[in-house]
């Protein structure tokens, strides 16, 4: 089979991100979520990251016009049934994902392949909701996705080698490098850094340097672009909080426990930039 038809579930940052790059090489998309108003805000959404590419002289407004016209608005989970895949980006939520996942075994076609673009939750719990576990698989985009190269592409117990081969080759044709990766809690991305990220928040909960502090040793010292603390704010605190909770569980060992810090900020609404505080303030 090869994959022409790309329905993206979640107009959110990540699923309008996933909608533009498919978009952008060559896939007919269908972006969903459950109410008009979320998709056309998914679709402005992406008008204005081509327009900045238009503005920059990478692409041109006719390139624009004709990445826009190859998607389709829905917000009738039934629209999978004529897609070659199906890739979900909603909230990342277990209940929510077994409940998208049950009704797209349901609508989708017999040759669809299911991804999750989960961050941190097992592939092989959302495969069991459905009746093709062989055809369920983690197709974790980084954020912003139009810019980071990085998908991990996640085998879950029963995911098929030819499942893997082909969301692998897709992946490639959006001009990204898929990296396989095994079914853990975490997998790569998120096992290594949200545990980083913790520590860091561990060194100011404890008084060891201020935010400001933190970030400016870990970006001039181990030359990362940004400091931890404020990818976390961009990220978002309860992502943060969610995943350090998933790797807690999902291996039972305290060097994953989240921060206390952490959980106050949480329990603040200082979600990080949009909630506009965190560990920095954004209202100003």
């Amino acid at each position: 089979m090869k994959i022409q038809r790309v329905m993206v579930i979640g107009a959110g940052q990540m699923g309008a991100g996933i909608a533009q790059v498919c978009a952008m090489n060559g896939y007919d998309v269908t972006l969903h979520d459950l109410k008009e108003e979320y998709v056309e805000k998914g679709i402005k959404g992406i008008q204005k990251q081509l327009q900045r590419q238009v503005d920059k002289e990478r692409i041109s407004e006719s390139d624009m016009d004709r990445f826009l016209r190859q998607i389709h608005v829905s917000t009738k989970i039934s629209n999978a049934e004529n897609q070659d895949i199906i890739i979900e980006a909603a909230v990342e939520n277990m209940d929510i994902k077994k409940t998208i996942f049950a009704q797209l075994d349901e609508f989708a076609p017999d040759h669809a392949i299911l991804a999750t673009n989960t961050s941190s939750l097992p592939i092989t719990e959302v495969a069991a909701e459905t009746k093709r576990p062989e055809k369920v698989i983690g197709m974790h985009f980084m954020n912003p996705v139009p810019v980071m190269k990085l998908v991990e592409v996640i085998r879950g117990l029963a995911t098929s080698d030819e499942t893997f081969e082909q969301v692998k080759e897709m992946a490639e044709s959006l001009k990204k490098t898929a990296v396989e990766v095994n079914d853990f809690p975490g997998f790569v991305a998120n096992r290594i850094l949200m545990p980083m990220i913790n520590e860091a928040i561990y060194t100011v909960f404890e008084g060891v340097a201020t935010a400001e502090d933190v970030d400016e040793v870990m970006k001039l010292g181990m030359n990362h672009p940004m400091g931890p603390l404020t990818l976390a704010d961009f990220i978002g605190l309860d992502t943060c909080l969610y995943i350090m909770e998933t790797l807690h569980e999902g291996f039972g060992d305290d060097k994953y426990r989240p921060c206390p810090l952490l959980r106050k900020y949480v329990k603040a609404g200082w979600l990080g930039k949009k909630a506009g505080r965190g560990f920095y303030n954004y209202s100003t």
